[in-house]
């Protein structure tokens, strides 16, 4: 599948800031970010119809990657599938937040967040405070 070259830029930098990723993690991560920020929406339903216009597809060949990049090994199809193990991309996002940080800004604000899902979770989650906006870290 051949990419527009923002994409094949994007690709790029994840790949750089994740080096924890293989190839297919770090192509499937730089699409779903890339989609979201195209469709102004994270639902796969729209980021899906989004990326199949940009990248002159059919919304099916999209799916499943898009809808697997999340799921279990055992979960997904074929022989060699691996799962993401998230906490490995804690510290990496962390190092490419920082390395945009502003020079002149001595400050890092972190943001605790604890959410319920009615009384059988509870989610905790830290985020990096830049421009009002909290960027999930861990």
């Amino acid at each position: 599948m051949s990419y527009p070259e923002l994409l094949s830029q994007w690709r790029e930098c994840v790949s750089t800031a994740f080096p924890c990723l293989s190839q297919p993690q770090a192509t499937v991560l730089a699409l779903w970010s890339y989609g979201m920020v195209v469709a102004r929406s994270c639902g796969i339903t729209l980021v899906r119809a989004t990326l199949a216009l940009q990248l002159e597809c059919s919304e099916a060949c999209l799916v499943q990657r898009l809808r697997e990049w999340c799921y279990g090994a055992k979960d997904k199809r074929g022989d060699k599938r691996q799962e993401v193990d998230v906490s490995t991309c804690f510290a990496p996002l962390v190092h490419w937040i920082l390395s945009l940080w502003p020079a002149d800004e001595p400050r890092l604000v972190l943001a605790l967040d604890a959410s319920t899902l009615k009384k059988r979770f509870t989610v905790l989650c830290i985020g990096v405070v830049y421009r009002g906006c909290a960027i999930p870290v861990a």
